[in-house]
């Protein structure tokens, strides 16, 4: 017993020290949040070797250092032509075009054409014979690409462009995808397809990611074509299939100069998981066909990513200016509604100062501990006066917001922190009227039923305090 109490004194003792003393001056060097920086030093202090084990895994962000190491590649149009741009919207909208390309460092384009695609019944088929016509190269990412009846069909379009000479790069992420068996990218990798897993390893050791995640959603065709919104790749986005847990969603095409801004964003995806460089003349779109005699459409466009490297918090910031902007209405459609109080305290002043604002969700998600936590979320807005409104099933996936039947954003990235703070994301905002007012009535179609905040208040004891339990892992749900 002296002998164990003797090894606690000198060796052990001097060990915690070091180790709590070692993520104190890392916490505080680098913590943007205090809320962060005490955790993480409260947690080192009262438990120094599990603690810093937990913090070397979760709490450092060594994906931000190896973002800003990549080569960033931009083809943006020239600084007068973004001007030109820049005067072609006014109104009270205005000041998002400059407070977004400031965050994004790209310009807004216009002559884009945005379709709006619900449910993999319509838009895997336009997907597919996208695929199947491409003549130079195939971009594809996704966060669930699964190994069944609809993730072959997209196999084997691939395969077949392969085999004539197109130039395809998949990538899939190395837990949504599968992280001890990748079906897709096994069958991928026998048909000599290159493909990568989003920060994947077999051993946990090379694997410190495990909690940050590419969300994204992207498919690009000879660099002219893109789609992306919050549509993964399988069979449960097929309703007239009848899966056992259908998923609703919506997915866009879009066509026009953005598809070079989504090029990008895969671009850089790609080398951050291979360090391989896309050769520009075979995925960008050629030369004649930037700048085409006449748009495909009237759209102002512009890609925003987030992620927690050089991208951090963007698609957030660029919510809240649209959201303080708002005079008239904002519509949000969301799977899942777990905000920070930053978005939560926009939402509810736009509200106190008269803005229409309402929020669709599912009546219950896929993620019934989401579901629990949202609860305490919603009644600051209600008391605010905005209305909540839930959607009957399938359950929606879809991650829609409109400003003033004027501005949209689409994309990948749901109304919660995970998606805000630690999912790579990819959005779109669009500056386009006959878009806004299409999607503001498919978020007004949803709102089946009405959520009141005497639900919440008067539910019992026990599902209050489940509830507010479930809330405190908001950052990570």
């Amino acid at each position: 017993m002296r002998h164990l109490l003797a090894l606690d004194d000198y060796v052990l003792a001097p060990v915690r020290l070091v180790l709590a003393l070692a993520v104190t001056v890392h916490a505080l060097r680098t913590k943007r949040e205090t809320g962060a920086a005490i955790g993480w030093i409260g947690l080192a202090w009262l438990a120094p070797i599990s603690g810093a084990l937990l913090y070397v895994t979760f709490g450092i962000n060594r994906v931000r250092r190896l973002a800003r190491r990549l080569t960033q590649r931009h083809h943006w149009a020239s600084p007068r032509e973004h001007e030109a741009q820049t005067r072609a919207i006014e109104g009270h909208l205005a000041p998002l075009l400059e407070a977004v390309r400031h965050l994004t460092g790209r310009p807004l384009l216009r002559g884009n054409h945005v379709r709006c695609l619900h449910d993999g019944d319509n838009a895997y088929p336009v997907m597919l014979q996208a695929i199947e016509q491409a003549q130079r190269s195939v971009l594809l990412c996704s966060y669930i690409f699964r190994d069944d009846r609809v993730g072959t069909s997209f196999i084997n379009a691939l395969a077949a462009a392969h085999k004539r000479g197109v130039a395809v790069r998949v990538l899939v992420d190395g837990i949504g995808s599968g992280y001890f068996r990748c079906g897709v990218a096994a069958r991928l990798h026998a048909e000599a397809i290159p493909v990568a897993r989003f920060m994947h390893s077999t051993l946990p050791w090379r694997m410190p990611f495990i909690n940050l995640r590419t969300h994204k959603k992207v498919l690009v065709v000879d660099g002219t074509t893109g789609f992306t919104g919050g549509l993964n790749i399988a069979v449960e986005n097929v309703l007239r299939a009848r899966p056992s847990h259908p998923v609703s969603d919506t997915h866009f095409e879009l066509r026009g100069p953005i598809v070079e801004q989504l090029t990008e964003a895969f671009a850089r995806d790609w080398s951050f998981t291979t360090q391989e460089d896309l050769d520009e003349a075979a995925f960008y779109a050629p030369a004649d066909a930037r700048d085409p005699p006449s748009p495909p459409g009237e759209a102002f466009c512009r890609v925003v990513t987030s992620g927690p490297d050089s991208d951090v918090e963007k698609i957030e910031f660029a919510m809240m200016q649209g959201i303080g902007l708002a005079q008239r209405s904002i519509r949000i459609m969301t799977p899942y509604f777990l905000p920070d109080e930053r978005m939560l305290t926009a939402l509810s002043m736009a509200a106190m100062r008269g803005v229409v604002v309402d929020l669709v969700m599912p009546r219950q998600s896929n993620h019934r501990v989401i579901d629990w936590a949202r609860t305490p979320n919603n009644l600051p807005l209600l008391d605010a006066g905005a209305r909540i409104w839930l959607s009957r099933p399938p359950f929606n996936h879809s991650k829609l917001l409109v400003v003033d039947e004027a501005w949209s954003l689409i994309g990948s990235a749901n109304l919660d922190v995970r998606s805000l703070r630690l999912n790579f994301e990819l959005n779109v905002e669009v500056h386009d009227s006959s878009l806004a007012r299409e999607l503001d009535q498919f978020i007004r179609d949803h709102g089946h039923e009405r959520y009141l905040a005497e639900t919440a208040k008067n539910s019992p004891v026990w599902i209050r305090l489940r509830d507010s339990a479930a809330r405190l892992g908001l950052p990570y749900l």
